[in-house]
């Protein structure tokens, strides 16, 4: 290589990088080891991580621990799978492009609206997109956001609306947690409401006023969805009144993983097509009649003009998104539902443990899925340690997000906390374990 690039030395190819800036030692690193050895170190180094298969776990606020059926890996991990990317060429994408009409399909169904796109990121990066969305169809430039907004997907949404002259007004949180429309918060200027449903703070919204709200002003409400197995159990935003919902799919088979690869989703109406952002998979003929998919829709910089193109970080989430749509064929309309009532009853039992316990309460009365806050009477940040010393991850601490709330956790219940792991997180918490 050198010869052909006609340097005397290795050390030739660095010259044009400032010798400041060079390194001129040998890098520390280890002596090589054999494979089980690097093996066996890499094992040592994961069984440092708490994770929800190790003790019982009752953390969510926007990454969820549900069970993941072993024929969903199975699957999803078939050479069909991995080897097809790009949906452009609809002749040698079918398996690819019929997997994404029937995600769209799937969430069309859950979110009661008409059209869904082929995935996006994660949901604040989807959350953020349908304001962009808003934003086009109103012409509009004001955004506002409900309080019980993830605050990291509130963080995303004020990066991306950082450079357009946009403005964003945050409703105050009522005492039940939830956070209604005030008769003046949608005025001619908004473009969109953004409510979460259920809140971070687990409590589910009455959509029903803020649709009529922005539907008067001429905005657009839209409905955030962290925790999507709530769609299997709660009325479907599009029929209270959301125009468009978006969200994370994440508990829909995909594992958290140290929080992601996640995978995000957004649905609307028919009418707002064109400004949906990403790619769209739609269902038609061939020459001889057989049913076929094609790439309807695909809003590329590389296909229009740059200035009109919406897909910029959108169905990059093939993989995801095929696991997501293996999972919720597996368990189907009945099942998702049964699951759905599993998660709500055990968290009713774990509210009913915290009612019984005197040193613990919940300053929401809202109804809640399977998320809700817990007030403590010592600092949280202590109580959770104690419990992680015990084996038990009881929940997030909220004094960075809320701290008007006293010392609380935000506690998740899913399917996969038992009677008796439940109990023992309520008395850690109230510190009499």
């Amino acid at each position: 290589m050198l010869a052909r690039t006609g340097h005397a030395q290795l050390a030739d190819l660095f010259a044009p990088i400032p010798a400041a800036l060079r390194l001129a030692r040998a890098l520390k690193v280890p002596e090589a080891q054999s494979e089980q050895e690097v093996f066996e170190h890499l094992t040592a180094l994961a069984a440092r991580n708490e994770h929800a298969q190790a003790g019982p776990w009752f953390l969510g606020a926007g990454s969820y621990a549900h069970y993941l059926p072993s024929a969903v890996d199975a699957l999803v991990s078939r050479a069909e799978f991995t080897t097809s990317y790009t949906p452009y060429q609809p002749e040698i994408s079918q398996g690819t492009l019929q997997a994404i009409f029937e995600w769209q399909t799937m969430i069309c169904a859950l979110t009661g609206l008409e059209v869904a796109n082929a995935s996006m990121y994660d949901g604040a990066s989807a959350t953020a997109e349908a304001a962009l969305m808003a934003m086009r169809l109103t012409r509009r430039r004001k955004v506002v956001v409900a309080a019980g907004l993830h605050p990291h997907y509130r963080q995303v949404l004020e990066t991306y609306l950082s450079g357009l002259g946009a403005s964003i007004v945050t409703l105050p949180l009522a005492g039940d947690g939830q956070s209604p429309l005030p008769p003046q918060a949608i005025d001619p200027e908004t473009a969109c409401c953004i409510v979460q449903q259920p809140s971070f703070f687990g409590t589910i919204e009455d959509l029903r006023p803020a649709a009529a709200m922005t539907r008067a002003s001429g905005a657009l409400l839209v409905v955030a969805v962290a925790e999507a197995l709530s769609l299997a159990l709660l009325e479907a935003p599009g029929a209270l009144g959301a125009d468009i919902v978006c969200g994370e799919a994440q508990s829909f088979g995909v594992p958290i993983a140290f929080g992601g690869p996640h995978l995000g989703f957004l649905a609307a109406r028919g009418a707002q097509v064109r400004q949906l952002p990403g790619r769209l998979v739609g269902q038609t003929v061939d020459a001889e009649g057989r049913r076929g998919f094609v790439l309807t829709l695909s809003t590329r910089e590389q296909h229009i003009r740059r200035e009109r193109a919406t897909s910029n970080i959108c169905t990059n989430q093939g993989l995801c998104l095929m696991m997501a749509t293996i999972y919720l064929a597996l368990l189907g309309r009945h099942g998702l539902r049964e699951l759905a009532e599993l998660n709500l009853a055990k968290a009713e039992y774990a509210k009913a443990r915290v009612r019984s316990s005197p040193r613990l309460r919940l300053p929401f009365s809202g109804p809640t899925f399977n998320e809700f806050v817990v007030g403590l009477a010592a600092p949280a940040g202590a109580v959770l340690e104690r419990a992680r010393d015990a084996g038990v991850v009881a929940g997030l601490d909220l004094a960075p997000y809320a701290p008007s709330l006293g010392p609380a956790v935000l506690m998740c219940v899913t399917e996969l906390a038992s009677r008796e792991s439940i109990d023992r997180a309520v008395a850690l918490l109230a510190g009499t374990a």
